[in-house]
């Protein structure tokens, strides 16, 4: 073993979760010229590039892909080894890393991370938004949120909240001056709220029922947005018609600020799951996360 290699494997392991040199010196406190500098002398004792960089880009070599999987695997062990020794502790601590989407907080993540934080003060609970389904090993994450159908399925899965409706929602001065739709046929003759997905760049078509069948209905509109929160506020604000999970505006609904439109279109998805490797469930922040998830009433 190279021991003059070692200070330098959490530098080599942070460039290549976020491609990104200062994004890494950022992480770990360090200026750019540091990081480089690692990074050099790593490629140096190896005897190979392990990053190929352009002034817009950083990527993995061939030769770097194949050692960081090993790296990474070996510092994970090393961080599970340490956490079973700190088991006997009394407080949780670290920096746990999850990757969740935008909606998450507003269907129950923002309770989930109060708890943890009034449970576990010395824990640092990191999120990271993001809707593309990125693989949560591979860029560095202790765990992930998604929607249940949206798993891997050689990941664990833990129920985080229950299954919720997608509904559509306007608000009475949207309808104040126009009927409601009757129909969703009726939705083409509306200002209904886009989605665009980040991850394919496709506009959505609202999934809805139509009867007893499912249909995707392609909308248009004024407005299109990324992030259904940002459909929550053009909806409060009259613009139009928004398609958004029921958690997300239970409270505008029981305030009479939104209505319900088609009750009878809306579908129930699964809900929200956080997903992780088997192996990762050894580390104690992980199962301290989980066990206020299990108990946190959501």
């Amino acid at each position: 073993m190279d021991r003059a290699l070692l200070p330098h494997l959490p530098v080599v392991l942070a460039v290549a979760r976020t491609r990104n040199f200062a994004r890494a010196g950022a992480e770990l406190g360090l200026g750019a010229s540091a990081v480089s500098h690692a990074v050099r002398i790593a490629e140096q004792r190896l005897g190979a590039p392990l990053f190929a960089r352009t002034t817009r880009s950083v990527s993995l070599t061939e030769a770097g892909e194949l050692f960081i999987e090993v790296a990474q695997r070996a510092f994970d062990d090393i961080d599970t080894a340490a956490e079973r020794v700190a088991a006997g502790q009394r407080e949780v601590t670290g920096v746990l890393r999850l990757n969740v989407p935008r909606v998450a907080f507003g269907m129950g993540l923002t309770a989930i991370l109060a708890e943890m934080a009034r449970r576990h003060p010395r824990l640092t609970v990191e999120v990271v938004s993001d809707d593309a389904l990125v693989d949560v090993v591979a860029q560095g994450f202790d765990a992930g949120v998604r929607l249940g159908e949206m798993i891997a399925q050689d990941m664990v899965a833990v129920r985080m909240t229950p299954p919720c409706r997608a509904i559509l929602v306007a608000s009475p001065a949207y309808l104040a001056d126009r009927d409601a739709p009757a129909s969703l046929d009726d939705l083409a003759q509306h200002n209904c709220i886009g989605f665009r997905l980040l991850a394919s760049g496709a506009i959505y078509d609202w999934e809805l029922q139509d009867e007893t069948r499912d249909v995707a209905v392609p909308v248009s509109g004024t407005v299109r947005v990324s992030d259904a929160s940002y459909a929550r506020d053009l909806a409060l604000a009259g613009i139009g018609i928004a398609y958004i999970y029921e958690p997300l505006v239970a409270g505008d609904l029981a305030a009479g600020s939104l209505v319900e439109l088609l009750p009878d279109a809306a579908i129930e998805e699964p809900g929200l799951f956080l997903y992780f490797p088997r192996r990762a469930a050894e580390a104690r922040k992980l199962r301290a996360f989980i066990d206020v998830v299990r108990t946190c009433g959501i």
